[in-house]
């Protein structure tokens, strides 16, 4: 993991588990929406979370994993393994994730039959060959310092037919290096979309859901019911950003 992020992440997680309830952050990644809206059923305590859910239900169901070993490299707070291992039935879901406070917490929040969570380096899986039928990787490897490192890594512990199902984001000057990066993949590319549409759409869901649970702000009388801009500009900007300089893309490869 870069440097930066080898250490903000364990920041994060103890802020985040510090000033907000433990069950809200358990998920890290953006969202995701079609157009019409996807519709994915969902538990009632899945619901707050639809669009970040909608993000690994899409990625993941590029095969079926039913019956099948999972791992899932860059799991953050694991709220996309447990939604994934209680929806698509694998026979066993590993969440890895090189943020110690990060497993602790996954550990402690995410009671599932089957999931279990590992504090290990994505550059260098903990795990022997061909161990998984499947590896998960969702907006995660920009954080790597040596992402073909990591495709080498994925090729090594998948078994032979097995796939990696992946979606992340790069800033577009960093495109061309990601796209060679990929090519040399020591495995199959299977199927690809660009999926920024979706992902900015997800954003503005995201964004909805946040500003309706805030409180209604003391304002003056001429000003009520009036939303100031300034009460979403974080989100705003995260979203400018993204539409600006970022593309999103998902991808399917198979080993063999």
């Amino acid at each position: 993991m870069k440097p930066l992020a080898k250490y903000s992440y364990p920041l994060r997680t103890r802020y985040y588990t510090r000033h907000h309830r433990e069950d809200e952050v358990v998920f890290l990644n953006a969202g995701y929406e079609e157009d019409p809206p996807m519709a994915l059923p969902l538990e009632a305590s899945d619901e707050p979370y639809r669009f970040p859910i909608q993000l690994y239900h899409r990625t993941a169901t590029q095969a079926d994993l039913s019956g099948k070993r999972v791992l899932e490299v860059g799991c953050g707070h694991g709220g996309g393994a447990s939604y994934l291992t209680r929806t698509l039935h694998p026979a066993s879901y590993t969440g890895l994730d090189l943020n110690p406070v990060g497993i602790a917490f996954c550990r402690k929040r995410h009671n599932v039959p089957g999931l279990d969570f590992v504090q290990g380096d994505a550059e260098n899986l903990p795990f022997p060959d061909q161990s998984f039928d499947a590896v998960i990787n969702i907006e995660s490897s920009h954080c790597y310092p040596r992402f073909p490192r990591f495709l080498a890594e994925v090729a090594r512990v998948l078994r032979p037919g097995g796939h990696f199902l992946y979606a992340d984001l790069r800033a577009d000057v960093c495109i061309g290096d990601w796209e060679a990066e990929l090519a040399g993949a020591p495995i199959r590319l299977r199927s690809h979309a660009d999926i920024k549409m979706h992902v900015l759409r997800g954003l503005r869901g995201m964004e909805s859901i946040v500003a309706a649970s805030r409180p209604t702000p003391r304002l003056p009388a001429d000003r009520r019911g009036q939303v100031h801009e300034a009460d979403t500009s974080q989100g705003s900007k995260l979203y400018r950003a993204m539409q600006r300089d970022f593309a999103y893309r998902m991808y399917c490869f198979a080993k063999g």
